[in-house]
Order: structure tokens, then sequence, then C-alpha cells
């Protein structure tokens, strides 16, 4: 069973000595930076420890199916640069609810073949895995770690909503891109004297509407840690218009929601463990607002496209560092971890800390506070920009 300690000092009931060969493995979706991490632990665990290292690909899919690649240095040279992952990932396989098609009534039919990915993690001779991915990589991999399994973490998404983390990598990378798109449409909303309303990924989290909000100066925000009202956001966009601002930026993640109402859903997919995919909120504020002010309104969804790309440097150092220290746990002879950044320092936690869970932006933020200050508007409470 995993240690339920906190702190990477934690005992363990095998030794350093019992790693020789380790796989691992990207599941979920794609975020620049996978690459850096597939590269530092291949790296490290050659060069400095003699383990042997095996590439699975397509995530958990991957070890469904037995398609289980050794990997050396050369295998992950030149890739720290590249977005994506060379393994290839997948977000709709959880081993214990594997999708096999569907019944008489067209309804999904899923099965445990979780017993089939350890008879593979067996036939390689696998002594751990290493796991990258988020909330849902996690929470697939304890019942690994309850099957004996040695699963070390390493905390990825671009919606950096990750419990027991400060930061994934992937998250610094998707706020670039998001904030360079937001930039530009700023020219065209100017131009044309128009609310323009930028949505973008996050899932039930608005870390990334958050930060790319306040970073592109967008003059509201909306996440869904903060129910709007669509009074607040009109009256606003509105006294803007009075005070000479003919144009204003609206970032909102996808899954905002406005007081009493639900998250807007763009379609179920039965395949998938998690079958909910949002989007669509952003039309739906767009539309609202452009009944309601007749000001002429536009909607961008941004999408994917903040998922790929070349990763910044942050995230390559970040990625980097992540990857060293999941060996390092290896080599000391540490069980069922996730690596972590905690105030600035990178240490870990037990991985089924971050299991079935979801970090959140908390309504204290200071990242909140510092964008009430400067006048942004977050769609709960009236308020005026008069410098702007």
């Amino acid at each position: 069973m995993a240690s339920t300690s906190t702190n990477s000092t934690t005992s363990c009931d095998s030794s350093a000595g019992d790693i020789k060969r380790i796989g691992i493995l990207t599941g979920g979706g794609d975020c620049p930076g996978l690459n850096a991490v597939i590269r530092a632990v291949t790296k490290t665990a050659i060069m400095n420890h003699g383990y042997e290292v095996f590439g699975i690909e397509d995530g958990f899919l991957g070890l469904v199916q037995n398609r289980i690649t050794q990997l050396t240095g050369d295998s992950v040279s030149n890739i720290l640069t590249v977005g994506g992952t060379i393994l290839g990932s997948s977000n709709k396989c959880d081993p214990l609810h594997y999708y096999t098609g569907t019944d008489d009534d067209g309804k999904p039919i899923h099965k445990d073949v979780t017993d089939r990915c350890l008879d593979h993690i067996h036939h390689h001779h696998l002594d751990a895995l290493v796991v990258i991915g988020g909330d849902g990589t996690m929470s697939v991999s304890k019942a690994f770690v309850e099957k004996g399994i040695n699963c070390i973490g390493v905390p990825k998404t671009i919606d950096n909503d990750l419990v027991g983390t400060d930061i994934t990598f992937g998250f610094q990378t998707a706020v670039e891109t998001a904030s360079w798109c937001i930039d530009r449409i700023h020219t065209t909303a100017a131009s044309h004297h128009r609310v323009m309303v930028v949505e973008v990924m996050g899932r039930n989290a608005g870390w990334i509407a958050l930060h790319t909000g306040v970073a592109t100066g967008s003059d509201v925000i909306l996440i869904p840690e903060i129910p709007f009202d669509y009074d607040v956001i009109c009256g606003f966009v509105q006294d803007r218009q009075r005070r000479g601002k003919r144009s204003s930026i609206i970032c909102i993640a996808e899954g905002a929601t406005p007081k009493g109402g639900q998250q807007v859903v763009r379609e179920l997919d039965p395949s998938s463990p998690d079958p909910v995919r949002l989007g669509g909120i952003g039309k739906v504020v767009a539309d609202t607002i452009e009944e309601c002010t007749g000001i002429e309104t536009r909607t961008t969804v941004l999408g994917h496209i903040i998922r790929g790309g070349t990763p910044v440097h942050n995230d390559r150092l970040l990625g980097t560092r992540y990857g060293y220290h999941a060996v390092r746990l290896l080599s000391e002879g540490k069980r069922n971890r996730l690596v972590v950044m905690r105030n600035h320092s990178v240490t870990d936690v037990s991985i089924l800390d971050a299991a079935n869970k979801q970090r959140i932006v908390p309504l204290d933020d200071a990242l909140i506070e510092s964008a009430r200050a400067v006048g942004t508007c977050f769609g709960d409470i009236p308020c005026c920009r008069k410098d702007r």
C-alpha cells in the first residue's frame, strides 16, 4: 500500500536495489512540456542509475493493449523543445472502466481490464511506473497502487487543477499562448468598437482564465468559482461605453456559470470515463450582451490551440526538474509518490492525495484581489473602471 506521509523522507517496503526496469506513460490530454519530462526521466534513469526505461504508448491504452517499447538516450534526444508527447496520449482510457462498445439499447459497455494491464507490466518486468498526468491519471493510478504497483506521479495539466502542487507543467505555456491571442484580439475589438468574448479551457477550474485575463488586461474575467450576473456584466460594459471606452474584452473559462444557472455542455462522449465536454458559454454570454445592450459582440474560442506548440522555458525547466525528481524517488526506494512544487521547492506527497480531487481557484486568491483593485469585473458585483 502507498505511504500516507506527506514528506519525501517516508520509509517504504522496497529498496532502491529492487528497481531495474521502469515504465513511463503520458495520460490524459496533451500539453507542452511532456517531452521534457520523458527526456529527463529517461536520461536520468539510464545515465545515473543504469535502469532500463520502457515507453508505454497512448497512456493507459498502451498498457491495456501491450504497446510498450524500450527507450534509449537516442530515443529522447532533441525533444526538449517539442510540444505534445512522443509516446502519444489518451484521455478516454480508464482500465477500471474500459469502453468495449454499446449494448442493444445503445448504452456504453465498460469492463475492468486492470488484470490485463498487470499481466503486461509483469511480462515486461517493470518494477515501477512513472505516470505523467493530471487528476484523472492519478485517479486511475490509484487502482494500480492498490494492487501493489509502485507508481510515481508527475503533475501535468494546462488546467493547473491538480491537488497537492502549486503548479503543473503545461499551465504556463497555455497562459502564454492564450495571452498572445488576446493581445491581438484587443486591436480588432478597438477597431470595430466591439465587445470580444474569448473562451478558454480549464474545465471546473478558472486558473487559465484568471491568469490570462489579468495578464492581458481583460476588462471582465469570468471563472467557474465565481458565478456571474448578466446584469452586472451588461451594466459594466455600458458604463465603459458612456465613458468613451468603446471596446471591451471578456476572458471566460469554459466552466463559468451564471448565478442560478448551469455549465454549458458542448457534447457527451459515452466512450470516455469523463463524458462531459464543456464549451459554448462564450457564445451564450456574447449573445446575451448584444441582445441586452445593442453593442456588437463577437466570440472567439481558443480551444485546443492553447494545448499545443513549443513549451515556454519555464515549462521546460519545470518538466526537467519534475522528471529528475521522479527518478530520484525511485532510486531512494520511495513508493507511490507524487512529485509536486510547493513554495518554489520540488518535493513529493502521496499519490493518493491527488486522486479523485480537483484544485480550484480559492476566492481569496491574491490575483483575484489584485485584479479587483485595478477595476477588473468578475461579473458578481457592480464595479466601475474610472481610469480606463
